[in-house]
């Protein structure tokens, strides 16, 4: 007799809890259904579940997305990008304390080459009738942002090569959490034929009846909780192996509305706002920001951020800011709410000749209005570039371009204050194709805080 077993899965939720309450819901639910009837069943999360956009991750470092996960009786989860890189070393390796489910990530080492105690490469599941199922993790291995903070983020198909091999003697089925993208999950399949199921995420990709690659079912339920994943195996206990792979996703949308679901994501963002309630600076005035033109509140982070990375000017859009701060207290909230993006200070080396070239285009302000998705970006448009010790005047290829009032020479090199997000993506690719070098963990928002607190210390009485 057949076997049946179900795997659901969740992934790049990016703290959008909004869906949470009917996820939970409807995961409790499916549990009890198969419980009753003799089924096996296990629930992954494939990583980027928290996200420190919003103000619960923020004031829990993450700590309240792993309670939820408990809560929801998760097997395994894998880390996606947004758990490693935008955490400080110590805090993730404080995040999975309190975790009542496997962390599985095979391709983290410390410095040493060590791993940490709270990550495995794998695990063996069983169900309820003997059936072995391995799982193994793999996460994308961004090393420019690893490295600074202290984690060796080695090569997931490296890992995949030493552990699969491995699990093909212990188990029955295989399943690979992958937080590496479509593209890189397609090439799993293909190079590694005995893996049964890829659970992906990363690149946000939906499928909805799952992707078939000879005999490997590739799976994703796209972001933010808008689906649940569910794969169905029916497993042949003679032949040791599976007859049947089917991939379903449940809508959230179309699901019941939860008891108080309205109340709970209010609930989680007022427990963010409390933690995050510690005063920064008093400011004398309002500081406004404005993404179309150049405020002194802009002025003032472009400033603080070359003052911050030792750089000889900064660039920044006016985008990265979403609204004006307050007369009087500023909070860790305030300053989370204006810059809630996971992106870092850094700094471009550059021969004038180039860097005169990427400030001229930028002069024109080519992507004022382009909404942006993407590259640690949580805002809404672009808007206009902002500059500091930097002096444009005119327009185009003959615009006159100074650095601190001089001439700009083509053949020295200049170190440019930016935003990570400006370093990589492909807005000014001579920026892109520059030596770089990134600040973490701090964010944008440390440098604005930093500078506040220097601008505007709070009173000793407060």
């Amino acid at each position: 007799m057949l076997e049946k077993i179900y795997i659901y899965h969740t992934n790049d939720l990016h703290s959008h809890f909004e869906n949470w309450p009917r996820i939970r819901k409807e995961l409790q639910r499916r549990r009890e259904i198969h419980e009753q009837r003799g089924e096996s069943m296990f629930l992954f999360d494939v990583g980027d579940h928290v996200d420190r956009f919003h103000p619960y991750s923020e004031g829990t470092m993450g700590k309240g997305n792993v309670k939820l996960l408990n809560e929801c009786g998760y097997d395994g989860v894998t880390i996606g990008n947004n758990e490693g890189i935008t955490l400080s070393h110590e805090d993730l390796m404080e995040l999975y304390r309190e975790a009542r489910f496997d962390c599985l990530v095979a391709n983290l080492f410390f410095d040493d080459g060590s791993r940490p105690p709270w990550a495995k490469p794998y695990r063996l599941y069983e169900t309820r009738r003997g059936t072995k199922i391995g799982v193994i993790g793999v996460t994308i291995n961004y090393s420019n942002f690893y490295r600074p903070l202290h984690w060796v983020a080695g090569d997931p198909f490296a890992e995949l090569r030493k552990w699969l091999p491995f699990l093909k003697e212990q188990a029955d089925l295989i399943v690979v959490l992958s937080h590496l993208g479509l593209s890189e999950d397609e090439r799993i399949a293909q190079e590694f034929p005995e893996v049964d199921v890829v659970l992906g995420a990363h690149t946000h990709h939906v499928l909805e009846r799952g992707k078939e690659i000879g005999q490997t079912l590739l799976c994703c339920t796209g972001k933010y909780g808008m689906n649940i994943g569910r794969v169905e195996l029916a497993f042949d206990p003679e032949k040791r192996k599976p007859v049947r792979k089917r991939a379903m996703l449940i809508a959230t949308e179309g699901l019941a509305e939860a008891e108080g679901e309205k109340r709970f994501v209010e609930q989680l963002e007022e427990d963010g706002k409390k933690l995050l309630s510690a005063p920064v600076a008093k400011l004398p005035a309002r500081l406004k920001s404005d993404w179309f033109r150049e405020t002194e509140l802009n002025r003032l982070l472009c400033k603080a951020l070359t003052e911050w990375c030792k750089a000889e000017c900064a660039f920044i859009n006016a985008g990265i800011l979403l609204d004006d701060l307050p007369e009087g207290i500023v909070t860790e909230y305030d300053i989370h709410r204006i810059c809630p993006h996971p992106i870092n200070p850094c700094t471009v080396s550059m021969k004038g000749g180039a860097l005169k070239e990427v400030l001229a285009q930028m002069a024109e302000d080519p992507y004022l209005t382009l909404a942006l998705k993407g590259f640690g970006f949580r805002g809404e448009i672009f808007g206009k570039m902002i500059f500091d010790n930097i002096q444009i005047s005119g327009k185009g290829a003959s615009a006159e371009i100074r650095i601190n009032g001089a001439e700009i020479e083509p053949e020295r090199r200049y170190t440019v204050a930016t935003l990570d997000m400006l370093a990589i993506a492909r807005f000014y690719p001579p920026i892109m194709r520059a030596e770089k070098r990134f600040f973490l963990p701090e964010f944008i928002r440390d440098v604005l805080k930093w500078k506040l607190r220097t601008m505007f210390p709070l009173p000793e009485d407060d």
